[in-house]
This record gives structure tokens, C-alpha cells and sequence, in this order.
């Protein structure tokens, strides 16, 4: 790894330590290709397995065609879910420890066998999941004033913050993931809907998505972990003293307070 993108990966790591958004690095490097990006990514995320930490699991997005349009790409993001995390159910988030939150609401699949691309079908995904469970997301950007491109993102770990799981597991053929309806409140009042096609089409095209793009760095999904298969609504600006919850048909609700 070169030592242009390894101070890249720093700018990123200082301005998560110190809480100080840090100027998006396309705006430095214009050149910055999304395959740097990822690079930029996994530094990071090695830095913290050294240190103790744990991947638990992905998250993935850009899933809908708004965001894909709103950032001039054709495909979707991923990002690494790290045990430090995590949040309980109905848990609390210290506004200190975040630089400006935003809350998504999603599907997670919990996987009970290794996927491992290229070739992986949602089939396959269907096949290899243990249970789906509603999720929160709080995405999290380190890159100051939300002023990112695709590569800005990829680079900052694709934007990731804390996640909470909720609901009750429930095996995939007890539910129709296109046609799962979502409603999310923030203290008490409807902000968004949304249904599982909303996420290309079937939540479970997106873990096959990511299957097969981490095989190009030969990266499987592993049994066990934590799959959040893309925003369900757009993201809602979190402040202190919020409370969102999540409602989801068949599979139960999820809530954070921040």
C-alpha cells in the first residue's frame, strides 16, 4: 500500500479519534479510485483487529437507485461490522461519540453457512441464512458536512456507525422479504416508510451483491456474521434526546435513543 493512500487512511482515522470531520479525500485527490478506497477501508479495519477489535458481520450500502443517482454510481457500497458496534436493543448512543449520525432502518441476515463468490445467487443467500431480524443503522460519516463522493465513503469504512439488532429471529421462509412493510418513527412521529424491495429489489440480491464483490478480494461472508442488507427509507438525521423506532411486519421493531 502506498504511503499517499496510508495518510489518507490516517486523515480518516484522526477525524473518528477527535470527533473533527476531516475534508473529503476526492477533494484532495481527484484521481482517488474506488479499488484505492477500498484499500483505504481495510487499513483501517486492520488497525482495529489489532488493537482487539472483531468483524461481526457487513453492512452494505447504496442499495437504492436515489443514492446510486445521487452519487453517480452503478452499484452499491459494503462496509465492516466491528463487535465495538454493536448496541442493544433499545440502548443509548452518546451523542459525543459520534460526528453527525444519521439513522436508517433495515433487514439483517444472520447467516448459518460461509457464502464465498463470485456465482453466488439469491438463492444461495436464501439458502445459507439462519434468520432475518429488523435492524437500526446509524451511519456515520468522517468526512465533514456529509460531502462525499463513492470513493469517500468506501474509504471511511462506507460511512459506518453503530448498528442495533431487534425483533424476533425469523427463518426466511416464514416472511416475503420484497413485501416486508417498515415504518419508522423518531420520537413518536412518522418519518419514513419503506418495504424490502425498496432494497434492489429483495434484501437478499444485496447480500448476494456483496458475496460476490468481496470475492474479488477474497473475502467470504462467514457463518455467523451480521449481514445489514441496505436502507429500507432514506436516513434520518439523529440529535440528542432522539428516540427512533423501527416497526417492521412479521419480524418485530427496533429502537435507539441517542
Amino acid at each position: 500500500m502506498s504511503n499517499k493512500l496510508k495518510q489518507y487512511a490516517a486523515k480518516l482515522a484522526e477525524a473518528e479519534a477527535t470527533k473533527v470531520g476531516t475534508a473529503p479525500l476526492t477533494s484532495i485527490d481527484s484521481e482517488l479510485t474506488v479499488k484505492e478506497a477500498y484499500s483505504i477501508q481495510l487499513e483501517n479495519i486492520n488497525k482495529k483487529l489489532e488493537q482487539g477489535q472483531k468483524i461481526v458481520g457487513k453492512k452494505i450500502g447504496l442499495t437504492s437507485k436515489a443514492m446510486q443517482n445521487l452519487l453517480g454510481v452503478g452499484e452499491p457500497d459494503y462496509g465492516h461490522l466491528l463487535d465495538s458496534m454493536v448496541v442493544e436493543n433499545g440502548g443509548n448512543i452518546s451523542i459525543e461519540d459520534v460526528l453527525q449520525p444519521k439513522v436508517e432502518a433495515e433487514i439483517a441476515f444472520i447467516l448459518k453457512k460461509e457464502l464465498r463468490g463470485p456465482n453466488v445467487t439469491t438463492l444461495d443467500v436464501l439458502q445459507a441464512t439462519d434468520y432475518v431480524v429488523p435492524a437500526l443503522e446509524i451511519v456515520d460519516s468522517r468526512v465533514k458536512d456529509w460531502k462525499i463522493k463513492l470513493a469517500d465513503t468506501v474509504a471511511d469504512n462506507a460511512s459506518s456507525g453503530y448498528y442495533v439488532l431487534g425483533g424476533k429471529p425469523t427463518k426466511i421462509e416464514d416472511v416475503d422479504l420484497e413485501l416486508i412493510g417498515m415504518v419508522l418513527t423518531k420520537n413518536g412521529e412518522l418519518v419514513n416508510t419503506g418495504v424490502g424491495a425498496a432494497a434492489l429489489g429483495n434484501p437478499a440480491s444485496c447480500v448476494a451483491w456483496l458475496a460476490n464483490k468481496l470475492s474479488e478480494f477474497d473475502i467470504p461472508l462467514r457463518e455467523g456474521e451480521v449481514i445489514l442488507s441496505g436502507a429500507l427509507s432514506a436516513a434520518e438525521v439523529a440529535t440528542k434526546g432522539d428516540t427512533f423506532t423501527a416497526r417492521f411486519a412479521h419480524i418485530g421493531q427496533v429502537s435507539v435513543r441517542f
